[in-house]
């Protein structure tokens, strides 16, 4: 779904104006972010205002990159996601690769990616209760007592099948790799126009995860409630949901901007943060 983006920044003749998000969420990590922060005023003029910044630079781990995604889409301000946690699957560069990557950005010698948001509504006797934008998943989950629950889904008004499980997650490209991938959902590149739909411990063996167009409604319905089943989007629960609801999920009005230096790939992502291929290699 990318489209071409342009960086507004070069040849203006002044360093490019950047808000900064987030920061580090254990002492460990304040030292390198005090470092960063360093790092940022000599290449950047940082603003407070967000009518004035060109772009952003998200400070922390993957889960901040989730946060400052709703607001900076809304802004159509693209980010720099700067890796202060453990895995920065999204935030992916490191304290090491700050000279070289902000030398790149401040340069345009980078391209600005659109990454799919969804937007879920939760609708009750046909009027919105809860709604929330969402750059990973949305999720119908259940609680206690733990019984199996049965979702219909519909796609754009139609049936598409009763699914009997756990749970139900539709999740975007970038939240493949997430939640979903966790319930045997496939990793999708994550620049693609889809969603993912992918059954949390189905009954039956016949269930597989489903790609399809972003550009469709997807609604569930539960058949009866058994359990506190909730909607969370992106891990947060957004409402608490019953038969005589219906969680709607379609493609959000505007995409995340995020900025990819030289380097950055979603392979080397694979490779190299979620281990992914190569051979098992036996401990001596």
């Amino acid at each position: 779904m990318s489209h071409p983006h342009s960086v507004t920044w070069v040849d203006t003749g002044r360093k490019p104006r950047v808000l900064v998000h987030g920061g580090a969420s254990n002492p460990a990590s304040q030292e390198a972010e005090t470092l960063v922060r360093q790092r940022i005023t000599e290449s950047f003029e940082v603003v407070a205002e967000t009518a004035e910044a060109e772009l952003a630079i998200v400070l922390g781990g993957d889960g901040s990159i989730l946060r400052a995604s709703r607001e900076l889409s809304s802004l159509a301000i693209p980010a720099v996601g700067v890796n202060l946690g453990r895995l920065g699957f999204l935030a992916s560069v490191s304290p090491s690769e700050l000279e070289q990557a902000f030398g790149d950005v401040v340069a345009g010698n980078c391209r600005i990616v659109e990454h799919l948001m969804l937007e879920c509504t939760v609708l009750r006797d046909g009027k919105p209760v809860a709604s929330a934008i969402g750059l990973n998943e949305a999720a119908l989950l259940r609680g206690a007592p733990f019984s199996i629950l049965d979702i219909d889904l519909q796609v754009d008004g139609e049936l598409a099948t009763t699914f009997s499980c756990d749970g139900l997650i539709i999740s975007t490209p970038v939240g493949s790799t997430a939640h979903s991938l966790s319930a045997g959902g496939p990793i999708l590149r994550k620049t693609l126009d889809a969603f993912v739909i992918s059954a949390i411990s189905p009954h039956t063996l016949t269930v597989r995860p489903v790609v399809d167009s972003s550009n469709r409604i997807y609604e569930m319905t539960l058949r009866e409630t058994v359990a506190e089943t909730a909607v969370a989007v992106d891990g947060k629960v957004i409402a608490s949901v019953t038969e005589r609801d219906v969680i709607r999920v379609q493609k959000a009005p505007r995409p995340f901007l995020m900025i990819e230096v030289d380097g950055q790939n979603d392979y080397r992502s694979l490779r190299e943060k979620l281990d992914w291929g190569g051979r098992i290699r036996h401990k001596k």
